[in-house]
């Protein structure tokens, strides 16, 4: 896959070493040549430098053919101008960016282009680890808004039907492990010992999920 990224920080840096490790074809982009202090020495991909949103750098780094673009520099303007010349000049078919001022977000999602807001995820994620600890993160989607957790089942809950721990538009029962088997619950599944639960959750039911688990349901 060949990989355009805008932005040579901790962040494009880090991605651009872990894409080329994994054979991919990697062209990155940065204003500043400093920075490509920050790639490992004999980094195998392409380095160009200036703005990431000219179309003479973006086409000497391949972009008419690239498989994804992602922006990652420090300045949201950037980013939204890059990734929309990417995504509707060159019709590149994966693009991310990243953005720093979340209220920006429904600029990138007019545009179809979806978005790692730094601050915010760190926040869910922190939140997630104080107040969260027995619910194992799998997977979050967005900005963290919705996520995929794992959970071994209390001993309280055997013989209680799967079904009672779901909540409309909040949590739902996606998998169930049982003896090393998984397989997709209904309802009225009843849970048995040491079964392992994975859930799709909105982050704001975090607390209510817990208070499931914690305790006797309606009590």
């Amino acid at each position: 896959m060949r990989v355009v990224i805008v932005g040579c920080g901790r962040v494009g840096s880090a991605l651009a070493t872990r894409l080329v490790n994994e054979g991919h074809d990697v062209r990155i982009i940065d204003r500043e040549p400093k920075t490509r202090t920050l790639l490992p020495a004999g980094f195998p991909g392409q380095v160009l430098h200036g703005n990431g949103f000219s179309r003479t750098l973006l086409e000497a780094a391949g972009i008419e053919h690239a498989d994804a673009f992602v922006a990652v520099t420090s300045g949201d303007n950037t980013n939204i101008v890059s990734a929309r010349t990417a995504r509707e000049t060159y019709r590149v078919p994966i693009v991310l960016a990243r953005i720093y001022d979340p209220r920006r977000a429904d600029i990138y999602r007019d545009l179809g282009i979806p978005t790692i807001a730094s601050v915010r995820w760190t926040v869910n994620r922190l939140h997630e680890m104080l107040l969260h600890r027995h619910l194992t993160p799998e997977l979050g989607f967005g900005n963290g808004e919705t996520l995929l957790l794992r959970s071994q089942l209390p001993a309280h809950l055997t013989g209680r039907r799967l079904g009672e721990l779901e909540v409309d538009g909040e949590i739902r029962l996606v998998e169930v492990t049982r003896g090393g088997r998984s397989f997709l619950p209904t309802r009225s599944t009843p849970a048995e010992p040491d079964d392992l639960i994975t859930f799709a959750v909105s982050a704001e039911a975090l607390t209510r999920l817990r208070g499931f688990l914690d305790k006797e349901l309606g009590t």
